[in-house]
């Protein structure tokens, strides 16, 4: 058999049906169709899936157990398979310690760069730290009053693991008669048992000595001898007082700061030995926050303003009586507004009354009383609670009005002082983290180093520079490496995935890869390419699930499935060169890139309402104090290159500001200074990609409200009538008509306690979720659990005559997920197809015309033909006076919008600033904006461009 292809014969894993192909090995291979074609059922759940399996089959038993089995998929055969890696969306790391420069290991280098090469200065003063001589150490002893007990150390182990008897043995060898371990005091005559998996500090007490005239010489000696145990390391402990620690190596003489032997463990935040010890290497708190407390300070008490748990306000409380103890004292009633507090009455109620007690009276139907007591403040109650309570349903309705706060110890830079205290180049480890990735090579390529310091770090420095430069050539160059890895969108994460795959340099390896381009403006679309043609060159075959035609165009072969979505799909249409699809009769994307078919360009614009809301001083992240206007009741684009800051103004200024305002949502918005407009506006509705649910119980019939409908149906049938059925005995999720063996899951989870868990079909209900005598009553001949099992196009024609049920299943039909069943676990959906629910969701309510729709790149996942549906979509929501805000990278999407908003001009530290605003046509005329370069030929392009026929009829208009 040829070794230059890959032969896959009879996969039909989900939709696909029985397909053979074959795929050229060591090739840039790019798979497209529409979305629910079969695109990822064949390349991740058949391809990868087998050539992960095959991998784990070969390793031993022993380690098979701890990696998981695998379900070999439904395919006949592959052949010509290698180890396969997949780069998806789905692997972000949610952890709070993760960040950029921890997932793409830089800053690992870059701990070892400043352990061999850093310059210490001392924290207090920033002076330059040298070594301290042993006489040093003897005058800093020596300023301890006189009289003074106190015992010199020598730390031979510190932090350690490990029972430590090989350092106890050599200091009973040594003659010594003591020894400290942890904190506590030892006779080395004992036995001294340490545990074996804890880290453990182990000191020689050298001397015990008492301050007075003669003890210089003795104490030199000692000092001498503790320095000569450790390496240049000695502790004088004094009962009672503070230690001092000193170093041959660093020490501070004007402020007597010492610094320990620099090593790479110091600069690591989750390391006990570099982390901040107030914030624990995290650089923040959670803290109530008191805007959370009092959103709104145009309230009075009585009117609400106090938002928290255990203190909103209701008559005859033990807030009221509280409340009202506090107005009497710092002089304001229920009634009075927020705002008109005073600043003492405000740090009163927030924070308590500092221990002074106020007078209270409480009045019920058993009598009056009258109380003295102390107030502890709603935060500092809030806070205690939060500490305190054993209930997780209380802790999380006490998160509510929580957020993060810098540290203030290390002002959220999450190291130790005196680890920030060291330079390389002139700044320390944080300082460089905080920079973007241009930044950083830049300041890289002009840093000065002695002879000595270039032999040292030159071979760091490379591998840094190299691992950067990885970075910038897949369009991240806007990041920083302190940015938290859970801040990070999908595509961003990929595309870090898949810059330190090329950082590995394997060669003979399957990479399969969702959609890198997401979130990538056309700008850096080409570095993303040139990236993933690097990654083949090493000698490895991609494949590529794709929508995007510039990738498309630069494939060395192109797979399309289709022709249509679900059942309608998973067929080979077309594959070959970028002419082969075009020439594809039944290839939906041949039409698209051929331009049989093509997404146009309206001919006017909307003029929209002539109201707007207008953003004053956006500051958040990268923002330069912005003022923008958002024009109402038109579709409005937010644009710009990767970290220009799109999403700081729309989703963490904008969204959050309106949600707070007038959602009364607690969720305290990015910093900017006003926002006008709210009168003409009465909600807003945020359409992002997070899952519809977190249980395979959740599908899209019960997040859209569908299936309660179609309960109702089911109850009125005669069959239900006669046995009294109502609508809840429909239901999978409580108990009456559901399946009791596997609790209307369907599928029963099966402990293997030396092998992974397995999911099985429910042997009572056969994965039907119901018990038999609910399955009986059958709704035109269909049972609950067939009607579930419906695609969303086949119950649409099933409930043609139930007008309430069609009307939603029409909106899903509508946003192109005709494909998805109606009993599809939430959790098989992907980010776009979630996405796509919640804007059915939005479409089948009634609309009152005053609301602000905010997406965040709605077409992720799309094909062209889905995002010409989409915007069909769109169109209605603003026609109806709605205002629909976009986040996009789209030019499919931006050419369509009414009015368009710039950001950059670049990523990270140079963004933050309106480049341009208007039309797409004006703004494709702005000399400054990429955005406008790359919209001004496709705006000619589907102008200029006539549909076949239309020139004909052009001509004999012009003639008549």
């Amino acid at each position: 058999m040829s070794n230059d292809k890959i032969v896959i014969r009879g996969a039909r894993e989900h939709n696909l049906k029985n397909v053979s192909l074959t795929i050229p090995r060591d090739k840039l291979v790019v798979m497209t169709g529409l979305s629910g074609s079969g695109k990822s059922s064949l390349a991740f759940d058949t391809i990868y899936a087998d050539g992960q399996r095959r991998y784990m089959e070969s390793l031993s038993s022993y380690a098979r157990m701890f990696l998981g089995q695998m379900e070999k998929p439904d395919v006949d055969n592959i052949e010509g398979l290698s180890p396969a890696i997949s780069i998806d969306q789905k692997t972000t790391n949610r952890n709070p310690r993760s960040t950029v420069g921890t997932v793409t290991e830089i800053h690992d280098y870059l701990r070892l760069l400043y352990a061999r090469i850093g310059i210490p200065h001392c924290p207090v003063c920033g002076r330059v730290i040298t070594q301290q001589t042993v006489d040093q150490m003897v005058d800093a002893v020596l300023e301890l009053p006189e009289g003074t007990k106190f015992q010199v150390l020598a730390p031979v182990v510190r932090g350690r693991k490990g029972t430590q008897q090989k350092e106890l043995d050599a200091a009973r060898r040594g003659g010594y008669a003591r020894v400290r371990v942890d904190g506590n005091l030892y006779d080395l005559e004992e036995e001294i048992s340490l545990e074996k998996n804890k880290k453990h500090t182990v000191e020689i007490v050298v001397d015990r000595l008492v301050l007075n005239g003669a003890v210089r010489s003795r104490l030199a000696d000692s000092l001498e001898t503790a320095l000569a145990l450790t390496g240049g390391l000695a502790t004088v402990d004094v009962p009672g007082g503070e230690e001092l620690q000193f170093s041959q190596s660093y020490a501070c003489p004007e402020h007597g700061v010492s610094i320990n032997e620099l090593e790479p463990r110091m600069f690591s935040f989750n390391n006990p030995f570099g982390a901040c010890e107030r914030c624990t290497g995290l650089g923040t708190f959670m803290r109530v926050d008191p805007e959370l407390i009092l959103p709104n300070k145009n309230l009075s008490i009585r009117q609400g303003a106090v938002k928290a748990s255990g203190w909103y306000y209701a008559e005859g409380s033990i807030s009221e009586m509280y409340y009202k103890g506090l107005g009497k004292k710092y002089g304001f009633t229920l009634d009075t507004p927020v705002k008109e507090f005073s600043a003492a009455a405000i740090n009163a109620l927030l924070y308590g009354t500092g221990g002074e007690r106020i007078e209270m009276h409480r009045e019920n139907e058993f009598g009056s009383g009258r109380y003295m007591n102390e107030f502890e403040g709603i935060v500092t109650n809030l806070e205690r609670r939060f500490r305190e309570t054993s209930s997780e349903w209380m802790k999380e309705e006490i998160a509510t009005v929580m957020n993060g706060v810098e540290c203030p110890d290390c002002g959220g830079k999450r190291l130790k002082p005196t680890s920030l205290a060291v330079t390389v180049g002139g700044i320390n480890i944080s300082d460089f983290g905080d920079m973007s990735v241009r930044e950083e090579l830049k300041f890289l390529e002009g840093i000065r180093l002695t002879d000595q310091e270039h032999r040292i770090g030159d071979g760091i420095l490379k591998e840094v520079r190299e691992r950067l430069g990885f970075l910038q050539s897949v369009g991240l160059d806007y990041l920083t490496l302190s940015r938290g890895a859970s801040g990070l969108s999908g595509g961003e994460s990929q595309r870090i995935r898949l810059a330190t795959q090329i950082g590995s340099a394997l060669t003979g390896v399957l990479y399969v890869l969702d959609e890198p381009s997401i979130g990538l403006h056309q700008r850096d679309n080409d570095k993303l390419i040139a990236t993933l043609k690097r990654l083949r060159d090493l000698g490895n075959t991609l494949i590529v699930v794709e929508h995007d035609e510039d990738t498309m165009r630069q494939a060395d072969y192109i797979v399309d499935v289709g022709p249509g979505a679900g059942v309608h799909g998973g067929e080979i249409v077309a594959e070959g060169s970028v002419e082969d699809i075009c020439a594809a009769p039944r290839s939906i994307t041949g039409d698209y890139l051929s331009g049989r078919k093509r997404i146009e360009v309206p001919p006017t614009r909307r003029k929209g309402s002539g109201k707007k809301l207008r953003i004053r001083g956006a500051a958040e992240n990268n923002l330069k104090n912005i003022d923008v206007d958002l024009p109402l009741g038109r579709m409005i684009c937010v644009t710009g290159v990767s970290g220009s800051g799109k999403s700081s103004l729309i989703n963490e200024v904008f969204y959050k500001a309106l949600a707070m305002e007038l959602n009364g949502a607690k969720r305290r918005p990015g910093k900017f200074r006003a926002i006008e407009g709210l009168e003409y506006v009465d909600k807003v509705i945020g359409i992002d990609q997070a899952p519809i649910g977190r249980t395979p119980r959740s599908n899209p019939a019960t997040y859209t409200g569908v299936f309660t409908d179609i309960r109702n149906v089911f109850s009125q049938t005669e069959a239900a009538k006669m046995r009294g059925y109502g609508p809840g005995r429909f239901s999978f999720n409580v108990k009456g008509g559901r399946c009791e063996a596997c609790e209307g899951d369907g599928i029963v989870q099966i402990e293997m306690h030396f092998l992974p868990d397995i999911f099985v079909p429910c042997e009572v209900c056969k994965g039907a979720r119901y018990n038999r005598e609910t399955l009986e009553v059958k709704y035109r001949e269909k049972s609950i659990a067939e009607v579930l099992e419906m695609t969303v196009e086949e119950a649409c024609a099933f409930f043609a005559n139930q007008p309430r049920i069609e009307r939603k299943l029409q909106t899903l039909l509508d946003v192109g997920l005709g494909y998805i069943k109606l009993g599809q676990s939430a959790t098989t959906l992907s980010g776009g197809e979630a996405q796509r629910v919640k804007l059915a969701l939005e479409l089948a309510k009634r609309e009152t015309g005053q609301t602000v729709y905010v997406l965040d790149e709605p077409s992720t996942g799309l094909h062209v033909a889905d995002v010409h549906k989409l915007i069909q979509v769109l169109d209605r929501l603003v026609e109806t006076g709605n205002t629909v805000v976009i986040i996009e990278h789209n030019l499919d999407i931006i050419k369509r919008a009414d009015y368009i908003i710039d950001l950059g001009p670049e990523g990270g530290g140079e963004g933050g600033t309106v480049v341009a605003t208007g039309t797409p046509e004006q703004v494709a005329q702005n000399p400054a904006s990429y955005t406008g370069r790359y919209l001004a030929p496709v705006l000619e392009r589907d102008r200029v461009r006539p549909v076949p026929g239309e020139k004909a009829a052009r001509a004999k208009k012009k003639r008549a």
